[in-house]
């Protein structure tokens, strides 16, 4: 029997040697803080945008925008670029290695799971490129809902004149709305628990990141969801201009009735998932 399981457990100490070397988990728990103030900038501007007080409703590109505020935006958003890049090495890591979950028999939920961090691990990679480019000078300013000239309605587009483009633009919307689905599984179940050290967290920590990871993960599976119905929308159609991104999501879900309200509690809860990953960069279980 511990024949069987030897080649599995030498595997494994690699695998946490590499994934709990000082500078990987320093990255990422550097990433995680970044990825917070993204969100809690997104929420903050929607929040205000819900509440008729200014503000707007944006994507992640747009918050970076805002953040490049005088006199110290270059040095803020050089420190948010810099945590994005880590985030985006460490989605790598978790892509390539799955350091927390490596103890656990391969499936196909585990593989569709590490798809899942390669492809944040290039969603953050650009969006770190373009902090840099605001930085240098070279971005353009974004207008409306903050979406940057490569917008959603571009690579959807690109998409829709391949051979089977429609097909394959239904199923990203179908993907993207089981993507927001699991998000609101896991705001249910609890399931995010399960990567935090709740052992080290008083009462006080563990009550709020709870209820600030529930609150955050569900807006962020809402937000998902309209995507992937706006996707669908556009296969269906044969129209890219149908496509939307994480701030035309925001700028949708404003234009129903009740709008304001729906704006408003999806705001606050990216402002709650921002505060959420704070915690996530102190608290996160690294490798299982």
């Amino acid at each position: 029997m511990s024949q069987h399981h030897s080649p599995q457990k030498a595997l494994k100490r690699p695998i946490k040697r590499a994934a709990s070397h000082p500078w990987v988990e320093s990255l990422a728990r550097f990433g995680y803080t970044a990825k917070g103030l993204v969100y809690l900038t997104i929420g903050w501007l929607a929040a205000q945008a819900a509440t008729g007080s200014g503000g707007r409703t944006t994507d992640t590109e747009g918050a970076l925008h805002t953040l490049m505020i005088p006199p110290f935006g270059s040095m803020i958003l050089g420190v948010v670029a810099i945590g994005l890049l880590g985030y985006a090495l460490w989605r790598i890591v978790q892509a390539l290695l799955d350091p927390l979950h490596s103890h656990e028999k391969v499936s196909l939920k585990r593989v569709l799971q590490r798809l899942g961090y390669a492809f944040s691990s290039l969603a953050y990679c650009g969006l770190a490129i373009t902090a840099v480019k605001l930085i240098l000078g070279a971005a353009s300013v974004s207008g409306g809902n903050g979406d940057s000239s490569n917008t959603p309605q571009d690579w959807t587009a690109r998409l829709l004149a391949q051979p089977f483009g429609q097909w394959i633009v239904g199923l990203g919307g179908l993907l993207t709305i089981g993507l927001g689905v699991s998000y609101l599984y896991q705001s249910y179940k609890l399931k995010f628990r399960d990567e935090f050290k709740l052992n080290e967290m008083n009462t006080t920590e563990r009550f709020w990141t709870i209820r600030l990871g529930r609150f955050g993960i569900a807006a962020r599976g809402i937000v998902f969801g309209v995507i992937g119905i706006f996707l669908i929308i556009a296969a269906w159609k044969f129209d890219p201009s149908e496509a939307i991104g994480l701030g035309g999501a925001l700028q949708a879900l404003a234009e129903q009735p009740f709008g304001s309200w729906l704006l408003g509690s999806v705001a606050f809860g990216f402002i709650a998932y921002g505060i959420y990953s704070v915690l996530e960069a102190r608290y996160r279980r690294i490798v299982g």
